[in-house]
């Protein structure tokens, strides 16, 4: 099934913020990934995170189309994909040069596969940051969802 919107299901995991896989097209034509975090703050836009002065960054700014495979728990596979733009500069919460994109959703797949579960893309801290990192990780995804432009 193709959607123009964020279905109910992946809104509502969206919304408390996942990591993703972020595709975006490469000066060569083929795609690029990298991993980021993700959330919805409506069914029609996702946010994520971009570290600055990367390919990644490069690509968006230079042909602004993305997409965002979403693995999640209880067989949740989506790819949702729209044209991506900088919102913000540098996201607060991140401890390091991330900055804040916004997808609009155009098309969104269930890419779910009957009888087949996968795994949910999570992230593994090293011991020195297992402390620390999950609080932060939570921080973005609040500031991913909840950030307003100034008026």
């Amino acid at each position: 099934m193709i959607a123009p919107c964020l279905p109910d299901s992946l809104l509502a995991y969206l919304y408390g913020g996942a990591p993703a896989l972020m595709l975006s097209v490469g000066v060569n034509g083929y795609p690029h990934a990298a991993y980021t975090w993700a959330a919805a703050p409506d069914p029609h836009r996702v946010r994520f995170g971009v570290d600055r002065g990367t390919t990644t960054s490069d690509n968006l700014h230079r042909n602004e189309r993305a997409a965002l495979q979403i693995i999640g728990p209880r067989g949740r596979l989506f790819i949702v994909k729209g044209p991506a733009r900088l919102i913000k500069d540098e996201i607060a919460a991140a401890p390091f040069g991330l900055s804040m994109m916004e997808l609009a959703v155009v098309e969104v797949k269930d890419q779910a596969w009957a009888g087949v579960t996968v795994a949910p893309l999570a992230y593994e801290w090293a011991d020195g940051q297992r402390q620390t990192m999950p609080a932060t990780e939570q921080a973005i995804y609040a500031e991913l969802r909840d950030w307003k432009p100034e008026t």
